[in-house]
């Protein structure tokens, strides 16, 4: 059987719109159940108060946070992954990118380096439609030099009695 090695691909990253959607659909579901507890209860407490500040307080905490969510570029190369961002322009080789959700046109990734300082990153089809295929084939791929080597021992490991 054939394989083929995923083609190197840079691929932009900035605020998801799906990010922004699922934060305010939380926060909404948050707010709708604070306001109904203060509809129901329809006696003023200051546990009321409390839970409408701390909703508030987490909503703008969300907005924060994605409006201050990584931008730039993730690129693979073929044999290891690199994050490229206007205040980090280099980018260091030999990252570790893992997948944590797969929507197919919305992925969730976590991209850690050598001292375990990761970011998460949610990158989306609608930012560079032409080269998803290629991003999603590279992220599911081994690196070159390692493809080889690991699908040999796993299969041996397989066919080996116990």
């Amino acid at each position: 059987m054939t394989t083929h090695d995923a083609p190197p691909v840079t691929y932009p990253l900035g605020r998801s719109v799906f990010q922004a959607s699922v934060l305010a659909s939380f926060w909404l579901a948050g707010l709708i159940a604070a306001g109904a507890w203060a509809y129901f209860v329809r006696q003023p407490d200051w546990r009321i108060g409390v839970c409408v500040a701390s909703v508030v307080v987490a909503g703008m905490a969300a907005y924060r946070g994605w409006k201050n969510s990584p931008a730039g570029s993730i690129a693979w190369d073929g044999q290891s992954w690199r994050w490229e961002s206007p205040g980090y322009q280099t980018g260091v080789a030999e990252q570790q990118l893992s997948v944590l959700a797969d929507f197919q046109g919305v992925m969730l990734l976590r991209i850690e380096n050598h001292a375990k300082a990761g970011m998460w990153l949610w990158v989306e089809r609608k930012s560079f439609p032409e080269r998803w295929m290629d991003f999603r084939r590279a992220v599911y791929s081994p690196a070159r030099g390692v493809a080889a080597s690991s699908g040999l021992h796993s299969s041996k490991s397989l066919n080996t009695p116990a």
